[in-house]
């Protein structure tokens, strides 16, 4: 009664398009090697290749901007760590007056007032 039926789909709908794609290859001069091992190989020692890197460059206003977010998140950080503090010391207070209080009724229960 509980169980759930997948209904099961014997034949594809829609368009159908072939998984893998055979492609015919270009022709390959012989002795050509298209390796990197090859091309590096060829390469002289003379002209070294360095990895091409972008630069950042700070204006003082984006110094600023980076200043004033950093700020901004040790704010808050620092807020919800204080609030954090403050629960506890004020759920620490409440649980030590429940305390006082049971045990005063618990002396006043035991000497039958």
């Amino acid at each position: 009664m509980l169980r759930p039926r997948i209904p099961v789909n014997p034949l594809p709908t829609g368009i159908v398009s072939p998984l893998a794609q055979t492609t015919a290859l270009p022709n390959i001069a012989p002795g050509h090697d298209p390796s990197p091992m090859a091309r590096e190989h060829h390469t002289s020692a003379a002209t070294p290749t360095t990895p091409v890197r972008t630069t950042v460059q700070l204006t003082p206003g984006s110094v600023l901007a980076l200043a004033a977010g950093g700020g901004a998140v040790v704010l808050v950080v620092g807020a919800v760590l204080v609030s954090m503090l403050l629960a506890v010391a004020i759920t620490g207070v409440s649980v030590a007056v429940i305390t006082v209080v049971l045990r005063l009724l618990a002396k006043d229960l035991q000497k039958g007032r």
